[in-house]
């Protein structure tokens, strides 16, 4: 009954959390939608960590996508070997991985040690550095070390599978069991993540402001006294 809680019950519960709290927040509290930009109080590591994060954080999600999205033997088909394919996620992903670890962990310290900007975080705030922190930490580590002193386990026929099947809604918690703990706690603290995702500032991940390509220039004209 753990093992079907923690592999089942629990991501849907997070799923869910996270599908019902962004309807309610965006019908009931579009005043808090934001990010709440502290640029004002301190704005060099702000620039950099927030660049560096940013930078990493874009390739690592495309590479998450296709590591648990796409089985195996369609890359396969397309010319993608399973060597190939873990050179670039182990390789590669590191890269991206600790370019957005070097970052988060700026944004962190500068939340945490810049008294102004602690001043104007609130909990929730705070909470999401440290978790964002963690779960890049983890995912960093589990590439890094975990494939290293583990070679022969492979996630793509474990993780990626019951990731699939729970998409599916034919979940199956049998795979999770023998994962290594620190992809289990990746995974986990992901879907913790999701779960907060709608009462944070996270939501402004769904604000950017595209319209901005293709809006009319702002013309500045000095006023003559």
């Amino acid at each position: 009954m753990l093992d079907q809680f923690i592999w089942v019950i629990f991501p849907y519960l997070c799923i869910a959390i996270f599908i019902i709290g962004h309807i309610f927040r965006f019908r009931y509290d579009q005043f808090s939608w934001t990010a709440k930009s502290s640029e004002f109080i301190e704005k060099k590591s702000l620039m950099w960590g927030s660049l560096l994060f940013h930078l990493g954080i874009i390739p690592v999600i495309a590479g998450h996508v296709m590591g648990l999205g796409v089985p195996a033997n369609w890359l396969r088909a397309i010319g993608i070997s399973d060597h190939m394919y873990h050179i670039g996620a182990v390789y590669i992903g590191s890269i991206f991985g600790i370019v957005t670890l070097i970052g988060m962990l700026l944004l962190t310290a500068r939340r945490i040690t810049n008294e102004s900007v602690r001043k104007l975080s609130t909990l929730s705030d705070i909470l999401v550095n440290i978790l964002l922190l963690l779960i890049v930490f983890l995912g960093c580590y589990s590439t890094i070390v975990t494939n290293a002193t583990l070679p022969d386990f492979d996630y793509r026929q474990t993780i990626s599978v019951w990731f699939r099947g729970l998409l599916a809604l034919r979940p199956e918690a049998s795979y999770m069991l023998d994962v290594p703990l620190a992809f289990k706690l990746h995974v986990l603290t992901g879907f913790l993540i999701t779960a907060l995702w709608p009462f944070t500032r996270l939501v402004h991940v769904w604000s950017v402001p595209v319209n901005y390509v293709g809006r009319s220039h702002i013309l500045y004209r000095k006023h003559k006294v």
